[in-house]
């Protein structure tokens, strides 16, 4: 009798396991189905191993494709990774004046930052900053140091906006993080927080301030200590952006990096907030929650990321849309984007990561390049690869 109790306990304790462990990977909400098979995480230094695209299922035509359309559409790199290892990367030497021909102010010329190890360009990602700050963000909250329910006016006191301070008592941390300030522009008063889905970079620059005030380190102090260093990101800081008119509302600080290091971002994230067993992001439901709807104004927007999986999109400069984010790309890939066609996308479903950097791919093309890039990919993925099924998590 005691050895059948012993036993049924047993049972009981690994099915217990069995299930937290599944729970776990659903609050995630990021690593449970990372292609097939486990990730590889790249060292800081030396090689970072490349898969066959022939050899794992892949059509090497059809990516040499989406490589070529990337390179007519003024990239200067691109990055795939399929399960962390090199599936395809190619780079273009794009030339660039401080002015046009008209004598504008040539916007990629003053977001190039020469170039890093290995030869590799270093570009401000514009607005794609905006996932890395998310993530600074949920390390912040699960050190204790911040909640994103916080007002902002806790961390940078009173009359960081232009609202009254009624009006901006109101605003919290999550609302920056979610595009729901009610702010204008200039941060004025427009709306109540929560009412009004709004894309905002100036509101948005606040978040990154709030993390520094609550960790008492730098945008790059805090940044290199949580994420970068971890992550092997040896060309990647934030630099003051020279060529912004210095306005009190704009944001000036620009995330320089190259195309492998923010494919680094787009690794650690599909692995769940983890890198090679180390825990980056601990907060698993703050990190699941950061790439699903973050409100219903605008169900393509988590927390600072764009989402896939709505097809009702605001778009970031107020358009209306009824179709997902990139029709030709499954429904689970997020993105971080920015200005320029500056991009992170990450597929958990394929256990896809790529990378795109450049100067405007629409100056040199007709038609949606992020479409059609994403369709070159997903023809050159084997069927098996298009509709796999429910894999472990890369720590499985």
């Amino acid at each position: 009798m005691k050895r059948l109790l012993a036993s049924k306990g047993f049972l009981l304790s690994v099915v217990f396991s069995i299930l937290l462990t599944g729970a776990r990977a659903e609050e995630a909400g990021v690593a449970s189905r990372p292609g097939k098979g486990r990730l590889y995480f790249p060292p800081a230094k030396g090689e970072w191993e490349k898969v066959d695209p022939a050899r794992s299922g892949w059509d090497r035509a059809k990516l040499e494709s989406a490589l070529e359309l990337a390179g007519q559409r003024k990239s200067s790199a691109v990055v795939i990774l399929y399960r962390g290892r090199l599936l395809a990367e190619r780079y273009w030497e794009l030339p660039a004046k401080p002015t046009d021909e008209k004598g504008r102010l040539n916007r990629y010329f003053h977001m190039s930052h020469g170039k890093g190890s290995g030869g590799r360009i270093i570009e401000d990602v514009a607005s794609a900053q905006k996932s890395v700050v998310s993530l600074l963000v949920g390390i912040a909250q699960h050190k204790g140091l911040l909640k994103i329910s916080d007002q902002v006016d806790k961390h940078l006191g009173e009359g960081w906006s232009k609202a009254t301070r009624e009006e901006e008592a109101k605003i919290t941390l999550r609302d920056l993080i979610t595009m729901s300030s009610g702010l204008r522009d200039n941060l004025e008063y427009e709306a109540p927080p929560g009412r009004k889905w709004k894309y905002n970079t100036s509101a948005y620059s606040r978040s990154l301030q709030v993390v520094a005030k609550a960790s008492g380190m730098t945008p790059n102090e805090l940044t290199k200590k949580w994420l970068t260093a971890p992550l092997g990101m040896v060309d990647s800081r934030w630099i003051e952006r020279a060529w912004i008119r210095r306005r009190p509302t704009a944001n000036t600080l620009g995330f320089a990096t190259t195309a492998r290091d923010l494919a680094r971002v787009g690794l650690m994230t599909l692995a769940g907030g983890t890198w090679e067993g180390r825990v980056i992001v601990a907060d698993k439901r703050y990190l699941g929650d950061s790439v699903k709807p973050s409100q219903k104004m605008n169900p393509a927007y988590g927390y600072l990321w764009w989402l896939n999986s709505s097809a009702r999109v605001v778009a970031s400069n107020g358009e209306r849309r009824t179709r997902i984010l990139v029709p030709t790309a499954p429904p689970d890939l997020f993105a971080a984007q920015g200005a320029l066609g500056r991009r992170l996308w990450v597929v958990p479903s394929l256990g896809i990561v790529a990378t795109r950097l450049g100067d405007d791919p629409r100056a040199s093309g007709s038609g949606d390049f992020d479409r059609l890039f994403w369709k070159a990919i997903i023809e050159a993925a084997s069927p098996a690869q298009k509709s796999p099924k429910k894999s472990p998590g890369a720590d499985d």
